[in-house]
């Protein structure tokens, strides 16, 4: 078992990574940092002038924002200085009421915000708002994460600057996590102190069966669940696996009114490190210690993979959290150490290069893709299949062949990314 000392430092990083979040976290950050800068500014803003990175505007143009029906910035930005809460972090809109929706949109109309791209800057994850009302100002600025206030100012008095410590990678305090390190916390830790792990399935299958009641997004968890679909992919674990995940990001990215429990900043990531393994632990009737442990096995590797690859890059954020769900599902398998690495091996070998075009609805397309791929990973790992170092980027250590994979992400795959941000901003729609 790992020592004391070390499980509490990787408790609290679980802690940091896995929170909840009310819709796409790009936008409810961005809503988070208008929100304070508006507090400090103590009046309604005039005029709020926005300037964000290019994967925070890549990830906030097209998605959903939780009970408005509507798309993008603007109405976060309105929302978060009319009514936002910086004391309810990610949760910032959840007081929402169809009055001050009401007084949100005609905010706009006002033309009251103005948002830009932050030029000449290293961060990936970026965001300034400045407030100013008769001659009084305040400025806010997160960097890093998603909830990592590094600067705040009110009325040209610096409050907080944090600015020279802000980093896109795992913060030094963290734990620094390997492959062995995260199995071995999640098989042997004693089991009251993950079992906190269940919530991110009380949520994230929530959020699956708010997606049945309603229209969301491509409604394509509910496609998968009828007669025509279920003639393609049967009526099975692996059908249910790919609808209840797929349905929660659905609900999420469609704007639904509901939390989802998160994973390095991600909505989308932790509902695809979680609701594989919960169905698949249901269905194939595994014990709640083996569903806690898969969870956190599942979660664990996706804030490990997240370390190298950083909060925000080009590479799709359900290829890191397809890795975790398919570690998990191969555990409740009755899998070792080896053959979850080799679930590892086989999904890095398949998904390589799936970009992230931004945060939106068809994600669930990308989700599905992803936790298929984590369940034939860990079919093939269980019989023993795995990618050999002769093939790809795969390399025989196991931790290698993740930060081979993250280094494509992070760095290899950045021109990648302007283009994408180019292709989105420039299209005629």
């Amino acid at each position: 078992m790992i020592a004391k000392e070390t499980r509490e430092r990787i408790i609290a990083l679980i802690h940091k990574e896995v929170v909840p979040a009310m819709g796409c976290t790009e936008p409810m950050a961005v809503a988070l940092c208008t929100a304070k800068a508006a507090e400090l500014l103590g009046k309604t803003p005039e005029k709020i002038n926005v300037l964000l990175s290019a994967n925070v505007l890549k990830n906030a143009m097209g998605v959903g924002i939780p009970g408005t029906g509507l798309i993008g910035l603007p109405i976060a930005i309105s929302l978060g200085a009319l009514i936002g809460k910086s004391e309810y972090q990610l949760e910032v809109l959840k007081d929402l009421t169809p009055e001050t929706l009401e007084l949100g949109k005609k905010y706009i109309e006002g033309k009251h915000i103005d948002i830009r791209l932050k030029e000449n800057i290293n961060e990936k994850l970026y965001i300034e708002v400045s407030c100013v009302s008769e001659g009084m100002s305040a400025k806010a600025i997160i960097s890093g994460s998603h909830t990592n206030f590094v600067y705040v100012e009110h009325n040209d008095e610096v409050i907080l600057d944090k600015k020279a410590q802000s980093t896109s990678t795992a913060a030094d305090d963290d734990i620094m996590l390997n492959m062995q390190m995260v199995h071995d916390f999640a098989t042997t830790a004693p089991l009251d102190e993950i079992a906190f792990m269940k919530e991110t399935m009380t949520y994230n299958m929530g959020a699956a069966e708010a997606a049945i009641k309603g229209n969301y997004g491509h409604n394509l968890g509910k496609t998968i669940d009828r007669p025509m679909s279920k003639g393609i992919f049967g009526n099975s674990i692996f059908s249910h696996i790919i609808a209840k995940t797929a349905s929660a990001c659905d609900a999420r990215m469609g704007g639904a009114m509901i939390p989802v429990m998160s994973n390095s900043g991600s909505g989308n990531q932790g509902i695809c490190a979680t609701n594989p393994v919960a169905v698949y632990a249901i269905e194939n009737e595994n014990t709640e210690e083996e569903l806690i442990r898969a969870l956190t096995l599942s979660h664990l590797t996706a804030i490990y993979i997240k370390q190298s690859l950083g909060k925000l890059s080009a590479l799709c954020g359900c290829v890191v959290a397809s890795i975790g769900s398919s570690c998990g599902i191969t555990y409740l398998m009755g899998g070792d150490y080896q053959r979850i690495c080799r679930s590892v091996k086989n999904m890095i070998a398949n998904l390589t290069g799936m970009i992230c075009d931004g945060a939106k609805p068809s994600c669930s397309l990308k989700i599905a893709s992803g936790v298929s791929t984590a369940i034939l990973s860990s079919l093939l790992a269980m019989e023993g299949k795995c990618v050999t170092s002769a093939e790809g980027i795969i390399d025989d250590d196991v931790d290698r062949s993740i930060h081979n994979l993250t280094s494509i992400g992070a760095d290899a795959m950045r021109q990648t990314d302007e283009m994408v941000l180019d292709i989105m901003t420039h299209k005629n729609c």
